[in-house]
């Protein structure tokens, strides 16, 4: 799979979405925005289920140009969809090494458990041990390890995220081991920081997609101040979590 075309359906009011397709290619980043309410989950919600117009938007999923049969869909989408929901919460009684390995074994890859947490706890200030107990984890572990697991052991070339900066991780680093692992990344974000990271951005407002953004030079600028201001914020977090003064 590399890529993914979405045919325009209808917004809450029942109009036509005012474009014909949008196209995004694997090894891309892509953010959605909006207001709440505005249709970002189900905009995802429509790529994860891989709909034909049997969705309530009317939207039509392609890979590669192609439909998905119906007796397929439920198959294609669980091996080519990675979905990190803002509440992760894992229900299996094993470790976390148990786990990684479990899941290695299942997508039959090599990585290791130690080079799976090294990597998650490149991303989470909290790091997360081998033999610590998977649902004891934090919101914020959890989606790390995802992360990691994702870049390393899972072959979904398809990602979709909701508001990755409400996990308390480093976006940009977490962000930027999803696209140098060939990934199409969709990311849901309030955050303009998150929202300028992609060159394309969709926008949505009462269930319909009502633009597809480029980044302009001038945004390019202003991602990169953001940038700065969020390392520092970041700095700052650092210090108050080791109960340091601020200066």
């Amino acid at each position: 799979m590399r890529s993914v075309t979405i045919l325009a359906g209808c917004g809450k009011d029942g109009r036509p979405e005012p474009f014909d397709t949008i196209s995004l290619e694997r090894g891309g980043l892509y953010t959605i925005v909006g207001n709440t309410g505005s249709g970002k989950s189900r905009f995802i919600k429509d790529i994860e289920q891989l709909a034909c117009g049997d969705s309530i938007t009317g939207r039509r999923v392609l890979l590669d140009g192609v439909p998905v049969p119906l007796a397929e869909r439920q198959s294609t989408s669980a091996h080519l969809v990675a979905h990190l929901g803002q509440n992760m919460r894992f229900v299996l009684d094993v470790s976390v090494e148990e786990f990684l390995q479990l899941h290695a074994r299942c997508r039959d890859r090599r990585a290791a458990p130690a080079e799976v947490l090294a990597l998650a706890n490149e991303i989470t200030p909290e790091p997360v041990a081998l033999r610590q107990g998977l649902n004891q984890l934090s919101g914020g572990q959890s989606r790390a390890l995802m992360i990691a697991d994702i870049a390393l052991i899972c072959d979904s070339p398809i990602v979709l995220i909701d508001e990755i900066e409400n996990a308390g991780i480093d976006k940009e680093r977490a962000l930027g081991l999803l696209q140098k692992s060939d990934k199409l990344v969709l990311v849901v974000t309030h955050d303009p920081h998150t929202a300028l990271m992609a060159r394309r951005r969709i926008v949505l407002a009462g269930g319909a997609v009502t633009a597809v953004v480029e980044r302009t030079a001038g945004e390019a600028a202003l991602y990169e101040a953001l940038g700065r201001a969020y390392r520092e914020q970041r700095r700052y977090q650092t210090q108050l979590r080791k109960g340091a003064y601020l200066a």
